[in-house]
Order: structure tokens, then C-alpha cells, then sequence
């Protein structure tokens, strides 16, 4: 068990949180913003360990927040899902390495800035026996390509790395209605679940969007009226870009509107090229609207107006959908283990549907979405409620000294 730790600077009126989200995809980037956003409405003075697409997405959202530069992982995946799988286990000593540089990267900023707290949000690196250290994952068990027995190897390897920090928090809700099924078990009182070896607290969906039904978060901007179609478009290349050319080919024979979301929010075309904000370095078919990125406000204005959605399964795209109440075409990123299964689940759960992108095609994937068993959504209602309560909690129980 983590040594307990008392609050650095007993005599000053606010805390320093330094909040750390890893860069595998920009969904651990943006469900940080709910909780980098209340901890400032908790008056803690918050400081963003980020690099590359990671800062300019807080910069547009909080532009006065502190940044400090800790370069990522940067994993890489391949061309299809046997050449993906192979890249991410070539990964692991990659990782390893970033791992212990962050360690090292971690040990001479507390020295130098001394926090009271720090969230990791899957960063294995980042804990200090000096501070109060939370793990943020949605993966306790991390599915693998290898069978069952390589994934109780890696969740043992897992544990191990999260004990050391002080805290972990599951942002999905416990018991039957989590989103992430196997991947964050709920612990029921009738299906017990060996959890980490530190004190593990399910803080709910996070998400950056408002979930509340009739409230227009983005006053001023209009998607395009009466679209039918909205294509959501994230993570890592050669991947992105693939599916980004099969649904460009797709649509064009599509009879309705259709806005397409790249998920480029440096602006950058997808060959790396400079784009411009609207999109126009790539030819859109006729009927479609091209945003290489959106900001939050306007992003939910158009989930909100949307008929049908087609995304990836991130697990914060997922969080996302359902906290506006949305259920959407998944398409696993092939090689991907964690969304292919989620696709799977959410399937199983009659909340969207599950395509493979090898065998994507426009009008059957339309056709299974009309045609799906809908079950009713999860209720996503006191998700903003258990953060607050829980960021409130940490932040008292460091002002007085006591352990978490």
C-alpha cells in the first residue's frame, strides 16, 4: 500500500495538480477536460503535462490553462490488423523505456514545482511515494489478441503497476450499465471482482459535453440544416486515413447529407500536409461538409442534430455518445483489441451496432442500424455529480492532511 502523504504546502490556499494524459489517441485528452475544469472551479491551480495535438486541443478549450511539454508514446499501427497487432507487441519495450523516462521526467518536476496531487490518466510512469498519485484507466483488464491466458498475465503486470500509485479511478459506472463491460468490472455483491491492491473508485462517465436535452452548447453555429449523416473520424494513422478514403468513396453514392469530422485538430491534411480549419485541402463529394476539427461546442451541436452516426468505438467516444444520449455505427480500429471488444459489448447490449472495416459498405451498415433489437441507453444523469463529489473528497482530505 502507497505511504500516506499529507498536502505540500499546508499554508497556501490552493492546491497544484498537475493532470497527465497519455497520447495514444485523442480520447484521453478530452475526458481530462471535466476534470481539469473542475478541479479550476475548485480554485487548484492546474498544470497540463501534454506535447503535439494534446495542447492544442486544451488550448482551444481552456486557453488560459498552465501547459508543461512531456512528450508521448507515440505508437504507431499498421496497414491491417494482423501488422497492428504486431507493431503494439513490438511496442513493448518502446513503452517500457517511455515509462521510465517519465519516472525520471516526474522526479525533477516535483522536486522543482512541488504538487500536492497528480492524475495520470494511464500514464504508468507518473506517481511520486512523495505525492498523492491517481491513476486514472477505464482498463483494468487489458484485452489481448493472445487468448485468456496472456490477458490474466498482462492484468497481473497491470495491478502491479497500479499500486504503486495512490489512487485509481474508473470513469464508468458501476454495476450493470457500465459502458466498458469486462474491461472495468463492476464488482457486484453476486460477481466479485479481483480489483487493484489500492482503493479503486468509479467516478463515472466523463465527457466534455453538456447532456442536457434542449440546451444549445453551440449557439451560433449551424452543422448544416436537415443533415442525415455525421462521420466521426479519430486515432492513430496509417488507420485514420484508411477508413477516412473508404467512407469518402462510399458516400459519394449516399443520397443525403453528410458531415464528416477528421479528427485534425492541428489542422494537418491526412498525409501530414497543412490544411486549412474548414477542410477544403480535401475534396468533398457533393452532399458532404468536411471540418478537419470541431470545438466542443460546436462537435456536440452536431452529434446532437445527427440521424445516424458512423465512429470509431474509443471508449471516450463512447463515453460521449451516450452522455448526449446517441447510439452510432462503431467501427473497431482493426488490431485494436480494447474497441473491437467494446463494439462487441455495446452491441450485445442493443446500444449501436458493431462493423468490421474491411467489410464496411455504406448501405448495409445503414440497413443493420435500422434494422437493430434498440435496447433502452444507460441513464449518463449523475455522471458530472460522482466527479465533483469525488474531486471534492480528494481535494479535502489533502487540505487537512488526511489519507486518501
Amino acid at each position: 500500500m502507497p505511504t500516506p502523504v499529507k498536502i505540500n504546502n499546508p499554508d497556501a490556499k490552493k492546491l497544484k495538480v498537475l493532470v497527465a494524459p497519455l497520447d495514444w489517441g485523442l480520447g484521453h485528452v478530452t475526458r481530462c477536460i471535466p476534470i481539469i475544469k473542475e478541479l479550476l472551479n475548485q480554485k487548484c491551480i492546474v498544470v497540463a503535462a501534454v506535447s503535439g495535438v494534446q495542447k492544442t486541443i486544451l488550448l482551444r478549450e481552456i486557453p488560459d490553462l498552465d501547459y508543461v511539454e512531456l512528450p508521448g508514446y507515440r505508437i504507431k499501427y499498421g496497414k491491417n490488423r494482423a501488422m497492428t497487432v504486431f507493431q503494439l507487441i513490438c511496442s513493448i519495450p518502446k513503452i517500457l523505456i517511455r515509462v521510465n523516462r517519465e519516472k525520471a521526467w516526474l522526479r525533477a518536476w516535483v522536486d522543482r514545482e512541488r504538487p500536492d496531487l497528480i492524475i495520470s490518466d494511464n500514464r504508468y510512469g507518473l506517481y511520486s511515494p512523495g505525492v498523492v498519485s491517481i491513476f486514472m484507466t477505464h482498463q483494468l483488464m487489458i484485452r489481448t489478441p493472445l487468448g485468456p491466458v496472456a490477458d490474466r498475465i498482462l492484468q497481473r503486470m497491470n495491478y502491479a503497476f497500479i499500486r504503486r500509485f495512490s489512487l485509481c479511478w474508473v470513469p464508468d459506472a458501476e454495476g450493470p450499465d457500465g459502458l466498458a463491460g469486462e474491461l472495468s468490472p463492476p464488482n457486484l455483491d453476486n460477481h466479485p471482482v479481483r480489483l487493484p491492491d489500492i482503493p479503486v473508485r468509479y467516478i463515472g462517465w466523463l465527457s466534455r459535453f453538456g447532456g442536457e436535452a434542449g440546451v444549445d452548447r453551440g449557439a451560433g453555429f449551424d452543422p448544416k440544416t436537415g443533415f442525415d449523416l455525421l462521420v466521426l473520424l479519430s486515432g492513430p494513422e496509417p488507420q485514420r486515413t484508411l477508413l477516412e478514403k473508404k467512407i469518402l468513396e462510399q458516400v459519394i453514392d449516399y443520397p443525403g447529407q453528410v458531415v464528416l469530422v477528421r479528427g485534425l485538430p492541428d489542422g494537418a491534411g491526412s498525409q501530414g500536409d497543412p490544411g486549412l480549419p474548414d477542410g477544403r485541402d480535401l475534396p468533398a463529394p457533393p452532399r458532404v461538409t468536411i471540418h478537419n476539427h470541431l470545438p466542443a461546442a460546436e462537435l456536440e451541436a452536431v452529434i446532437r442534430g445527427a440521424e445516424r452516426i458512423i465512429c470509431r468505438s474509443g471508449y471516450s467516444t463512447v463515453m460521449d455518445l451516450m452522455r448526449l444520449g446517441k447510439r452510432a455505427i462503431l467501427i473497431p480500429t482493426p488490431g485494436q483489441t480494447e474497441q473491437e471488444y467494446l463494439g462487441n459489448y455495446l452491441a450485445q447490449k442493443g446500444w449501436s451496432i458493431s462493423i468490421e472495416q474491411d467489410g464496411f459498405f455504406l448501405p448495409d451498415a445503414m440497413a443493420a442500424a435500422e434494422e437493430q433489437q434498440k435496447e433502452k441507453l444507460p441513464d449518463a444523469g449523475t455522471g458530472d455529480q460522482l466527479l465533483k463529489k469525488e474531486i471534492m473528497d480528494v481535494i479535502g482530505r489533502l487540505s487537512r492532511g488526511r489519507q486518501i
